[in-house]
C-alpha cells in the first residue's frame, strides 16, 4: 500500500514538472502592435497619434527664390538705401532658401474640435547671414482653437480667408494688410449655418498694424538713411522721429464671412488707437502730449471660383480704407523693410540736377510741438488711406496656370498736416537732407504683375513672375543731400528733382510641398 501510494505521488510530481517545462518552452504572447491609423475626419494627411484619439498632420515645404532688380520676397527697389538709390553697390539679384514646417493637431470633443497649429520658417537669405548660417527662425503661426475661440498668432480676422493664397510670388505688392507671419489675437467665431459666420477679435497692433506717428518739431527720417532708432525701438516701426510710445490697447476687429462652393464674401472692420509720445524733444513728461485718438479701417473682399473661363480659374478682389489706420491699407514687406518710408531715385532732364527722386511716408498721424510757450503743441491729425487690388488666375491645363494681378494704394494727410510736414522738410528736419518743395505729402503706388506656374508632378511647382510699379508723389521742387553717402553713391550737396518714379522687377521660384 505504501509503495503504491509513493508511486502515484511520484508520477503526479513528474507530470507537473513536465507540464511546467513544456509551458516554459512555449512562446510568450506578444503585446498588440499599435499600428498608425489614417484619420479621415479632417482631410488628407492626418493620422491618429498612437494610443490617443488626436489626429495629427505634419508637413511643410522647401522654397528657393531668386529675385531680379528686387530684394527678397521680390520687393521693388523703393525702400531707400543702396537699392532705392540704384547705386552701383546694390545687389542686382537676391536669393533666398526657406524651409517651412508645420504641425496641425485636432481632437473631437463635446465642445467641438480642439485644434493646435504651429508653422515655423527657417531662412537663408543672401547677404544677411554667413556661408553656413541662416536668419533667425520665424514662428509665423502658433495658435489654439477651442469652442469657437482662437488664442495665439493667426491670420488677422480683418482679412479674407484667401489672403495667404494670392496667386503671386511677391509679397512686395502693396495689397491691403499684411499677415505673412500672423497677428497675436484673442478671437471668437460664431457659425450661423450655410457657410455664414461672424468673428470678433482683440489683436496686437505692434508691429504690423501701427504705422507710427510723426512730431514735425523733431528731426525725423528722410529719404534713404538709417531706419532704426538707437534705443527704445520695437518691431518694424523703428524709424527716426517715430513719436508713438508703447503699445496701449489692442485693436478691436470684427468680420462677417460667407463661404460657398462658388466662392466667398468677406466684410471686415477694425478700431485702432493712435497716440503720440510727449511733446518735449527729449520725451520729458512735463511737456505734455497730444490726446490719443481712435482710427478705424474697413475692408470688403470676394472670391469667385471655377469661372466659365476654365476649370480651376478664380478671381479675387478686395478694397480697404483706413483713417488713422494706414497699415490696414499699406501692407506687404516693402513698408516693413522701409520703416514707413518709400524712396527711389531716377534720371532727370533738369539742368544742374544730379537725378530725380520720389519719396513718401506711411504714417497713422502727424502732430507738432515741443511743449514750450513758443511751441505748445498741436492735436494729433490722422491720415487717410485706401487701396483696391485684384487677382485673376487661369489654368491652361491642369499643370499650367497664369495669373494677372494689380493694386493701387493711396495715402494723404490733409492740408494742416501737409503744412507741418513741408515746414519741417524745408526747414532741415529730415535726417538726410533738405527739401525746397511745395505741394502735398500725399502719394500713391500702382502695381501690375503676372506669374506663370508649372506643376509637372504633384506638390512640385516652378514659377516665374514680372512686376511693374510706379510711385506717384504730389511734391514739386528739389531735395538736397546733407552729407556724402546719405544718398548712396552721391556726395554732399547732391540735388534731386522731385519726380514720379518707375520700377521693374521679377523673380523665379521652385517650391516642393510635402
Amino acid at each position: 500500500m505504501t509503495m503504491t501510494k509513493s508511486l502515484m505521488l511520484g508520477t503526479a510530481a513528474a507530470v507537473v514538472a513536465l507540464g511546467s517545462a513544456q509551458a516554459a518552452d512555449l512562446p510568450v504572447k506578444a503585446r498588440a502592435v499599435e499600428y498608425v491609423k489614417v484619420c479621415s475626419l479632417y482631410g488628407a494627411g492626418f493620422y491618429y497619434i498612437p494610443g490617443s484619439d488626436t489626429c495629427i498632420r505634419i508637413g511643410g515645404a522647401i522654397r528657393v527664390d531668386t529675385a531680379f532688380n528686387g530684394t527678397n520676397y521680390d520687393k521693388p527697389l523703393w525702400q531707400g538705401g543702396a537699392a532705392g538709390a540704384n547705386a552701383y553697390g546694390r545687389d542686382y539679384f537676391s536669393t533666398r532658401a526657406r524651409l517651412n514646417l508645420f504641425i496641425d493637431t485636432r481632437t473631437a470633443t463635446e465642445f467641438g474640435v480642439l485644434r493646435t497649429y504651429a508653422n515655423n520658417q527657417f531662412d537663408w537669405t543672401q547677404g544677411s547671414s554667413g556661408i553656413g548660417g541662416g536668419s533667425p527662425v520665424e514662428v509665423d503661426y502658433a495658435f489654439i482653437q477651442f469652442a469657437g475661440f482662437t488664442f495665439g498668432k493667426a491670420v488677422s480676422q480683418f482679412d479674407p480667408q484667401w489672403t495667404l493664397g494670392r496667386p503671386s510670388i511677391s509679397s512686395g505688392m502693396n495689397a491691403g494688410s499684411y499677415n505673412a507671419t500672423g497677428i497675436p489675437q484673442l478671437a471668437f467665431t460664431a457659425q450661423f449655418g450655410n457657410g455664414l459666420s461672424g468673428t470678433i477679435s482683440l489683436e496686437d497692433a505692434v508691429p504690423y498694424r501701427s504705422a507710427g506717428v510723426i512730431n514735425t518739431s523733431r528731426p525725423f527720417i528722410g529719404p534713404f538713411g538709417a531706419t532704426t532708432l538707437p534705443t527704445g525701438a520695437y518691431g518694424f516701426n523703428n524709424f527716426l522721429g517715430n513719436a508713438q510710445g508703447g503699445d496701449h490697447v489692442p485693436d478691436i476687429v470684427a468680420n462677417v464671412r460667407l463661404d460657398q462652393a462658388w466662392g466667398s464674401l468677406h466684410l471686415g472692420a477694425a478700431a485702432h488707437e493712435v497716440h503720440g509720445s510727449y511733446y518735449g524733444a527729449n520725451g520729458a513728461s512735463s511737456s505734455g502730449h497730444p490726446d490719443a485718438k481712435w482710427g478705424y479701417a474697413l475692408t470688403g473682399a470676394f472670391e469667385l471660383k471655377n469661372l466659365p473661363t476654365g476649370v480651376g480659374d478664380s478671381f479675387k478682389a478686395e478694397a480697404s480704407f483706413g483713417h488713422g489706420a494706414a497699415k490696414y491699407v499699406w501692407g506687404g514687406t516693402p513698408d516693413l523693410a522701409g520703416a514707413g518710408r518709400f524712396a527711389r531715385l531716377g534720371g532727370s532732364s533738369v539742368a544742374g540736377a544730379d537725378g530725380s527722386m520720389a519719396f513718401g511716408y506711411v504714417f497713422d498721424g502727424v502732430y507738432s510741438g515741443l511743449g514750450t510757450a513758443a511751441s505748445p503743441g498741436t492735436a494729433l491729425s490722422l491720415s487717410d488711406a485706401w487701396e483696391v487690388s485684384a487677382y485673376f488666375e487661369h489654368y491652361w491645363t491642369p499643370a499650367w496656370r497664369t495669373s494677372l494681378f494689380g493694386n493701387y494704394s493711396y495715402v494723404s494727410y490733409g492740408s494742416a498736416s501737409d503744412a507741418l510736414l513741408l515746414a519741417a522738410a524745408n526747414g532741415g528736419l529730415l535726417s538726410t537732407g533738405t527739401t525746397a518743395a511745395a505741394g502735398s505729402f500725399a502719394f500713391s503706388t500702382a502695381q501690375i504683375g503676372t506669374r506663370t506656374a508649372w506643376t509637372p508632378v504633384k506638390d512640385l511647382t516652378l514659377s516665374a513672375e514680372v512686376m511693374y510699379s510706379r510711385m506717384s508723389q504730389r511734391l514739386t521742387g528739389t531735395f538736397t543731400s546733407a552729407a556724402a553717402g546719405l544718398v548712396p553713391g552721391y556726395g554732399a550737396g547732391a540735388t534731386f528733382e522731385l519726380k514720379n518714379q518707375n520700377a521693374f522687377n521679377g523673380s523665379v521660384q521652385i517650391l516642393r510641398s510635402f
